[in-house]
This record gives structure tokens, C-alpha cells and sequence, in this order.
């Protein structure tokens, strides 16, 4: 009786031990995709980051091009201010 549940204790754990040996390699490949999961996101924030610098940028410009409209309107009629509505 006793040797029957030493071979059932043992067949137990070699399955456990087999069970464990793929949950590791599982949370192993499920850390290597985060990991480019978070690579990818690192690259969009980037991007993002880039493109907010240039929109600054011609927002800047669009702003000194249109106070040199202003100036140049101002200039040609000065009876009446430029009116970007008009």
C-alpha cells in the first residue's frame, strides 16, 4: 500500500513539475511581449512628442506671418485694422 502511494505521489509531482516547467516558459513569453508592448508604446509617445513640436513650431510662424499681414494692412489703409474674418 505504501509503494502504491510513493508511485501515485511521484507521478503527481513529475506532472506538476511538467505543469510548472510551462507556466515559467508562458510568463516568460508573456514578459517578453509587454516588453515590446511597452517598446511600441515608447515609439508612439515619441512621435507624439514630435509631432506637438512642430505644430508649435508653424503655429509660431502662422503667427508672426499673420502679424506681418496685420502691419502690412495697416500700412496700405490705416483707417481700417486687418480683420482675419473678413
Amino acid at each position: 500500500m505504501a509503494e502504491a502511494t510513493n508511485e501515485l505521489m511521484y507521478e503527481l509531482l513529475k506532472r506538476m513539475q511538467h505543469d510548472l516547467t510551462e507556466l515559467r516558459a508562458d510568463v516568460s513569453e508573456v514578459k517578453t511581449e509587454l516588453n515590446v508592448i511597452r517598446g511600441h508604446m515608447i515609439g508612439i509617445q515619441t512621435d507624439i512628442h514630435n509631432i506637438y513640436g512642430i505644430l508649435s513650431r508653424h503655429d509660431d510662424r502662422l503667427d508672426r506671418i499673420e502679424r506681418r499681414l496685420e502691419l502690412r494692412e495697416m500700412a496700405e489703409s490705416p483707417q481700417k485694422p486687418y480683420d482675419p474674418n473678413a
